[in-house]
């Protein structure tokens, strides 16, 4: 058996060291050059690649000249596949796991294997890359590190709008995946229950045809409305709410109550926002809020 053997290589946890690794690698999700050197050692040296389409994944190992067999691994098929893969590794086999764009396990297959894989107490090593998540976020302004991501909202119009309604009041942003051909009606269904709201919405991302557009949420829904045809995938990000200026008290101490009393708002982000709002330093805030939150 084949044996990556670099710096970094190495399990992560304890295991027989008869057993081989599991690789979770992260591969690009449109532009090749974003796949780093690492990732493209492992894909050669492992024993077996397990992909989430063999076809896609086949693409992107010629692009590179890499010719390590393959096996699926699909969303239908993860519980039995994992466990023929998790037989590979405990005869001894290096294997890597790659889903079609992106990182795997986030919104993509992974996760039951990467679970079977340490229950049997093989190493599972992350070798990180490319993500939707973290690369519409880099370019969306958000000056505070806090946001919920949801993966992909609902299929179904009744269980995706109960999602979206049960985080109407929280201060986080909210950021999901979604398809071409659901968009509207999950950005329309973010209308209705969130309210119109800045937004920034990516599409393509690092692919030739890359879109990102940011505004309010009304004026986003009616660009794609107006669009012919809708093609490619897609990262929401929705701001959190905001409270105007009539539904907040102007004292701050009333003030951070009012924060104390929103669902999902810690003390570390309401510290944040009126800070931010008021512009003050957040040392002061921060004496203020630990004063309030022990009432």
């Amino acid at each position: 058996m084949k044996q990556p053997n670099a710096k970094n290589s190495q399990p992560a946890t304890g295991g027989s060291t008869k057993s081989g690794t599991l690789f979770v690698v992260a591969t690009p999700i449109g532009n090749l050059e974003d796949i780093t050197l690492r990732a493209l050692r492992i894909l050669r040296e492992v024993d077996l690649i397990a992909a989430e389409d063999t076809r896609h994944t086949r693409k992107l190992l010629s692009h590179f000249d890499i010719h390590t067999p393959l096996i699926s691994y699909y969303k239908e098929k993860e519980a039995s596949r994992a466990q023929e893969i998790v037989a590979r590794l405990l005869s001894g086999a290096q294997v890597a796991l790659v889903s079609d764009a992106g990182t795997p396990g986030i919104s993509d297959p992974g996760g039951i294997l990467v679970q079977s894989a340490k229950a049997h107490g093989i190493g599972v090593v992350p070798v990180p890359g490319v993500s939707a998540l973290a690369t519409l976020l880099s370019v969306a302004g958000l000056t505070e590190p806090s946001h919920l991501f949801l993966g992909f909202l609902p299929a179904k119009g009744t269980e995706r709008r109960k999602l979206l309604r049960g985080f109407k009041n929280d201060v986080h942003p909210l950021v999901f995946y979604e398809s071409p051909r659901r968009i509207l009606a999950s950005l329309g269904d973010c209308l209705a229950e969130l309210g119109d709201r800045r937004a920034v919405i990516g599409r393509e991302l690092t692919k030739v045809h890359e879109e990102i557009g940011s505004g309010e949420l009304a004026q986003l829904l009616a660009g794609y409305k107006a669009k012919e045809a809708i093609k490619g995938e897609f990262v929401v990000l929705i701001e959190g709410v905001r409270a105007s200026a009539s539904q907040r008290p102007d004292n701050l101490e009333d003030l951070l109550r009012w924060y104390r009393g929103q669902d999902g708002v810690s003390l570390k982000d309401a510290v944040a926002s009126i800070a931010k709002d008021l512009d003050l330093s957040r040392s002061e805030v921060y004496q203020k809020a630990l004063v309030v939150w022990k009432e």
